[in-house]
């Protein structure tokens, strides 16, 4: 193909946004329940054998990755730091969650997920 639209750089710019935008928005979404179910959602990890002090803790982790993470990986200059918080929190919340017992469906789209946070972070800058 001699002429693709994803050699002109303006779109080439803007699908990257809107790729990011997209990953991004299954953790921002997430942001607002963690944080107003603050206590139920402390349960629901002790739930899976977590000691109520340490649910806590991990649960405000998750939300400053959640929030630092997507906040990087749309805006942020290196796309890279954004991506290592959102798999901060992503591997380990489908292994807690999601491998014990199998949600294949929630295991699969973890894994998509994941994917996606990888190869930004292991690309490299043009």
């Amino acid at each position: 193909m001699k002429y693709s639209i994803f050699k002109n750089k303006g779109i080439k710019t803007f699908f990257d946004f809107f790729a990011r935008v997209a990953i991004s928005s299954i953790f921002i979404s997430a942001i607002p329940g963690k944080i107003t179910g603050f206590e139920k959602t402390v349960e629901y990890v002790s739930s899976k054998g977590i000691p109520d002090p340490i649910a806590s803790i991990l649960l405000v982790g998750a939300i400053i990755c959640l929030t630092l993470g997507s906040g990087f990986f749309i805006f942020g200059g290196n796309q890279k730091i954004g991506s290592a918080f959102l798999l901060l929190f992503l591997i380990p919340t489908t292994i807690i969650f999601h491998v014990f017992p199998f949600h294949q469906r929630a295991v699969l789209m973890n894994l998509g997920l994941i994917g996606g946070l990888l190869i930004t972070a292991l690309r490299e800058p043009e």
